[in-house]
C-alpha cells in the first residue's frame, strides 16, 4: 500500500500516479433553484426530471461517518457542495458537526462550502456560526439580462451580491467568486466583475467552460482560454503572479500589481492539472468518484451501514484511491484540440458537485 510521510510527518495515500488524496468534496444534494445552462439546462432538468427523492440521499450521520474516515486518510479540506447545498434542510446542523474533525496530523479541518449565493444573504450568520470557514459564490454576470440568461431563473444579481455582502459582513471568508467564461455569451462580464471586487477582499476566479454536467452543446469554440481570459484582465489592470512552491488548488493565481486584491484563473481545458489532482467526490446518493469527468462510481453504500465501521469505510475508501490513475483532461485535451464537441457522457455535475 503506498503511502508517504507530508510535511507534517503524518502519512499519505498515494494514488498510482503518486497522488495524495487531501480533498473531499461532498454533494449533499442533487437539487438546484438554478438551471444554468452550462450545468443544469432546462431542457434536460424540467419540472418532470427525476431528482433524488430525499430518502435517497446520505444522511448527516452518514456525512459525518464518511468525513471521519476520509479525514483518517489525509483529507485536509472538504468542501460542502450540490446542486445548492444550501437548499438542504438543517445544513448548518451538519457543518457543526463536520467543524468538529480534525485532520490526520491534528489539525482543524479546512470546512468550505460552495453556493450560488441565492440563499446566502440568509444563512451567512448561521453558517459562521455553526463553524464553517469560507465559502465559494458562482457567479457569471454582472449585467442582469446576462445573470439571467445564463442562471435561466427569475432573480435579480442583486441577490446574488448582497449574499456576499452578507458573508463579508460576519467575516465567513476569505470569500472567492468563481465565473465559467463561455465564448459568446459572457466575456464582457470580465472587467466588470473584475472591477467591483477590487478592494473588497473577494478574489475572482475565472472557470473555461467545461465539457461536464448538462454542457451538452459544449464545444472547444466556446472556451474562452484562461489566457485570453488574463489578457482581458491586463488590457485594464496590470497582474503579478503569486509563486507557490507547490500547486495544491485548481488556480493559478495573480494580485493586482496596486496590491486591490486578487484574480485567479482555472485553465481546465487548455492547461489541464490532473497531475497535481489531489480531491475525491462523493456524491448525494454515497458514490465515490475519483474525477469530475467520470463515467461511474463506487458504490460506498455498503460501509454506510450501522454495522460497519469507520475504519472499514476507510479501507474501501483507501483501495479504491490507490487503484486510481484518472487523468481524463490530459487524455482528452488532444481531441478537444481538434475543434470537436463533448467526447462521451460524464456524471450529473449537480450529484457530485463542481
Amino acid at each position: 500500500m503506498r503511502h508517504r510521510l507530508s510535511a507534517g510527518g503524518t502519512a499519505s495515500t498515494l494514488d498510482k500516479l503518486n497522488r495524495p488524496l487531501r480533498d473531499l468534496r461532498l454533494s449533499v444534494i442533487d437539487r438546484c433553484n438554478f438551471r444554468c445552462t452550462y450545468c443544469m439546462p432546462r431542457g434536460t432538468f424540467g419540472a418532470d426530471y427525476a431528482f433524488l427523492p430525499s430518502s435517497e440521499r446520505l444522511s448527516f450521520t452518514q456525512i459525518v461517518k464518511l468525513a471521519e474516515a476520509f479525514a483518517s486518510l489525509g483529507v485536509e479540506k472538504i468542501r460542502i457542495t450540490g446542486g445548492e447545498p444550501l437548499l438542504r434542510r438543517g445544513l448548518e446542523s451538519l457543518i457543526e458537526q463536520l467543524a468538529k474533525l480534525t485532520t490526520e496530523g491534528g489539525k482543524p479541518m479546512e470546512l468550505a462550502l460552495t453556493t450560488n449565493g441565492s440563499l446566502l444573504a440568509a444563512k451567512a450568520r448561521s453558517l459562521r456560526d455553526a463553524g464553517l470557514g469560507r465559502v465559494t459564490v458562482s457567479l457569471d454576470a454582472l449585467d442582469a439580462a446576462v445573470f439571467r440568461r445564463i442562471s435561466d431563473v427569475d432573480m435579480h444579481v442583486s441577490q446574488i451580491l448582497d449574499g456576499i455582502e452578507a458573508a463579508r459582513a460576519v467575516g465567513l471568508g476569505p470569500i472567492k467568486v468563481n465565473a465559467v467564461i463561455e465564448r459568446g455569451v459572457n466575456e464582457d462580464q470580465i472587467l466588470p466583475l473584475v472591477r467591483l471586487f477590487r478592494n473588497t477582499g473577494v478574489a475572482v476566479r475565472f472557470i473555461e467552460y467545461m465539457d461536464v454536467g448538462g454542457a451538452g452543446e459544449w464545444s472547444n469554440k466556446k472556451v474562452v482560454t484562461a489566457r485570453e481570459t488574463r489578457h482581458i484582465v491586463e488590457s485594464e489592470y496590470p497582474l503579478i503572479p503569486i509563486v507557490v512552491h507547490e500547486q495544491r488548488g485548481t488556480a493559478v493565481n495573480y494580485r493586482h500589481a496596486d496590491g486591490s486584491g486578487e484574480v485567479g484563473f482555472i485553465a481546465s481545458v487548455s492547461q489541464p492539472f490532473c497531475g497535481s489532482c489531489s480531491r475525491a467526490r462523493v456524491s448525494a446518493d454515497g458514490k465515490f468518484y475519483s474525477c469530475l469527468f467520470a463515467t461511474h462510481g463506487t458504490d460506498l453504500g455498503p460501509w454506510l451501514t450501522d454495522t460497519a465501521s469507520v475504519e472499514q469505510l476507510a479501507t474501501a475508501i483507501r483501495s479504491r484511491w490507490i487503484d486510481r490513475d484518472d487523468h481524463y483532461s490530459e487524455l482528452r485535451s488532444t481531441q478537444h484540440r481538434s475543434g470537436s464537441g463533448k467526447v462521451y457522457p460524464t456524471v450529473r455535475m449537480s450529484l457530485v458537485g463542481g
